[in-house]
């Protein structure tokens, strides 16, 4: 089947998730209430009044919904049973990863707890069904060597964490944790229908559809939260997805999944630094990430996400780039420089805003001192 017909397929289920996630939100909404899974005000958070949380259900029931309505009716020769497999694998953890986040958003779990599950959501993925990276490509180079279990399922296992967290840290203003990952799919999305794959495709239109209808009660005044089991959901989803997209791993190709998830992945970077330098733990929560510092610079609620939104546009956009290049043999050299100039830009950016430490700004005091010693240079000539 052509390019064409998949993305037919991804736009029908697009449209179903989206009418489905718009009817399912207003009754999550309701059970939320009734079972007392709300968000109540406190010092670190920026609502003011009680909110219902759990909004997550909707966006994970209408997503399974249509994929399992939309499975029988794909030809086998479009999803051969490995993608079948893969699907599966996502639905599974995904499954497991909801439920982990519903029981949050209703009793607040320990974060060592919530831990343990996604590490075990993870392993059900690796060993119930096989999916793992496990391909090293040379980089600047075109040599493929097969990665060895003792690397692969570790590597893999990190990564489905790791992700799944760093959507949940950035789950602090209305639309925000949505629209980022709303943001990010829509870049896999394009590199699926630019590569043909027609898993990727699937799967991505279908979660845009529910983060849509979702999001239209979520954006700022939100009537709803995703709370964990959204925000989880996500975080697994987009680690999912990455991985079936680009399951070549190098210092350089593996850029591209970490460009798409760039704004949540470097908030908790970050995150981990300025709790580091402070001495307190890693998982303590603060007031200090990047909505947080965009909002004590004077912005507004909804200015300060769609800031948010325009960065996590610039990275996929970036990643989707990057993926084009790749492919055409150019990429490796363009991608070493990109790394270089955005890790230096984002290091700027966050002595500006103050993410870390604010009396500490290495780089724009290095920079004031060379600009003084280049004045008193001129002057002295």
């Amino acid at each position: 089947m052509s390019t064409g017909w998949l993305v037919g397929i991804g736009i029908a289920g697009f449209l179903v998730a989206l009418a489905l996630a718009m009817i399912l939100t207003p009754l999550v909404k309701k059970f939320a209430i009734r079972i007392g899974a709300i968000d109540v005000p406190n010092q670190r958070k920026v609502h003011t009044r009680i909110m219902p949380r759990m909004g997550g259900l909707a966006i994970f029931a209408s997503f399974t919904v249509v994929i399992l309505a939309l499975l029988p009716f794909i030809p086998n020769n479009m999803m051969l049973s490995h993608n079948r497999n893969l699907i599966a694998a996502m639905l599974t953890g995904g499954t497991i990863i909801v439920l982990l986040g519903a029981l949050d958003d209703r009793f607040e779990l320990s974060a060592k707890l919530k831990l343990l599950v996604q590490i075990a959501a993870a392993c059900v993925v690796v060993f119930g069904f096989d999916v793992k990276v496990n391909i090293l490509n040379i980089p600047f180079g075109s040599a493929m060597q097969p990665l060895g279990e003792w690397l692969s399922i570790p590597l893999t296992i990190f990564w489905i964490v790791g992700v799944t967290n760093a959507i949940n840290l950035i789950d602090g203003l209305d639309g925000l944790a949505a629209g980022v990952s709303g943001i990010a799919i829509t870049s896999i999305l394009v590199m699926g229908i630019l590569t043909g794959n027609g898993t990727v495709i699937l799967l991505s239109a279908v979660l845009l559809g529910s983060i849509a209808g979702f999001l239209h009660f979520n954006f700022h005044p939100a009537k709803i939260f995703m709370g964990d089991s959204g925000s989880l959901f996500l975080g697994f989803s987009l680690a999912m997805l990455s991985m079936l997209g680009f399951k070549q791993i190098t210092v350089v190709s593996f850029v591209t999944p970490l460009l798409i998830i760039g704004v949540p992945l470097s908030d908790t970077f970050f995150a981990i630094i300025r709790r580091w330098v402070n001495k307190k733990p890693i998982f303590a929560p603060d007031k200090g990430h990047l909505h947080h510092c965009l909002q004590q610079l004077g912005f507004s609620h909804r200015t300060t996400v769609l800031l948010i939104y325009g960065i996590a546009a610039f990275f996929g956009a970036c990643a989707v780039l990057q993926s084009y290049l790749t492919e055409t043999g150019l990429g490796n050299w363009v991608t070493f420089i990109v790394i270089c100039v955005m890790v230096f830009l984002l290091q700027i950016g966050a002595e500006l805003i103050g993410i870390v430490d604010r009396s500490r700004r290495p780089v724009l005091d290095f920079l004031a001192r060379m600009r003084m010693k280049t004045e008193t240079n001129s002057r002295s000539k």
